[in-house]
């Protein structure tokens, strides 16, 4: 069986090697272009694009897929491209693009996309994200066979998957994406010799993980502490929650939700020693334990206190 497979970042790749590992040969990569990255910006493949050059795979990395559109150019490129590389199934991980019609009738057997959550649950570009936001306790991995809708295929394989209650959206993806690798070559060895299962998603149930905004990275202390809570480990590692403090820039990598009564205004700093800067919020207290300077490195309170003084009665952010 011949595996074409788009994809994109490293919860991508790991579903790659498997795949690869498992034996199968892959006859294209489709990735995201390089994108600018680190201080001095230069363009960087993406981890899959890295683990295809390592195997010596085909890539072809368009802007577009519509063969009427924009980049109608590098559609026919990778059309061309899927034509020679004659797939049997096109496996699909947060690749990034909508496939159009004309990709998503070309495999035999049809694209299986890998989705990071218990669909119909958070269709859409940050399940992960949004599941640990909502302060859901479970999600998973859901292999669907992929149609024109976004994230409406039917469903060929399901595993939940607990949220711990400190998870970061960094410590989720990572044990997502083996999951999904573990999943989708159970699923490919199934193809290789009978269809594979499918059952539509249900009519109810269904949200939507709309794409993370920069601007919702910003703390706002009128919100509960524990909202707050599930959105720094949310946004651990992109785009990080911040705040601002003296007028810089503050991440806010760790952080816990004590309920407490009022006693002072949103954002207003209570205490901060080594265990915690206490930071008074809507509705309890938000207890900072890792944090980051604008052009620092993560540190603990401890350590960062070390070289900041911060007392009682100082204010973090803007409340909105």
């Amino acid at each position: 069986m011949r595996v074409a497979f788009a994809g994109t970042p490293a919860f991508a790749a790991t579903a790659l090697a498997a795949i690869a590992a498992a034996g199968w040969p892959v006859t294209l990569v489709l990735t995201q272009p390089d994108r600018p990255a680190g201080r001095g910006l230069q363009p960087r493949p993406s981890p899959v694009k890295v683990l295809a050059m390592q195997h010596g795979w085909p890539v072809a990395q368009p802007r577009g897929l519509r063969l009427d559109g924009r980049w109608a150019e590098d559609a026919a490129a990778a059309r061309s491209a899927l034509e020679a590389a004659r797939p049997d199934v096109l496996v699909v991980a947060a690749y990034g693009l909508i496939l159009p019609r004309w990709v998503l009738q070309w495999p035999r057997l049809g694209c299986l996309n890998i989705h990071a959550s218990l669909l119909p649950r958070w269709r859409g570009a940050a399940p992960i994200q949004r599941a640990i936001e909502a302060g859901d306790t479970q999600t998973g991995i859901t292999l669907m066979l992929m149609d024109e809708g976004l994230d409406t295929g039917d469903i060929v394989a399901m595993e939940a998957l607990p949220i711990g209650p400190q998870e970061s959206a960094g410590s989720l993806q990572g044990r997502l994406a083996d999951l999904g690798a573990r999943l989708v070559v159970q699923a490919l060895r199934m193809a290789e010799s009978a269809p594979l299962p499918r059952r539509p998603q249900p009519a109810e149930g269904v949200t939507y993980a709309h794409k993370i905004d920069k601007a919702e990275a910003a703390l706002d202390w009128h919100a509960p502490a524990a909202v707050l809570a599930r959105r720094v480990r949310a946004f651990d590692p992109v785009p990080g929650a911040m705040t601002t403090l003296d007028g810089t820039v503050l991440k806010v990598w760790a952080a816990r939700a004590e309920s407490a009564p009022p006693q002072g205004a949103p954002g207003e700093v209570l205490a901060a020693d080594d265990a915690g800067i206490r930071v008074q919020t809507g509705d309890g207290v938000l207890v900072l334990t890792e944090v980051q300077r604008a052009g620092g490195r993560r540190l603990t309170v401890r350590d960062f206190l070390r070289g900041a003084a911060l007392t009682p009665g100082a204010r973090l952010g803007t409340a909105a």
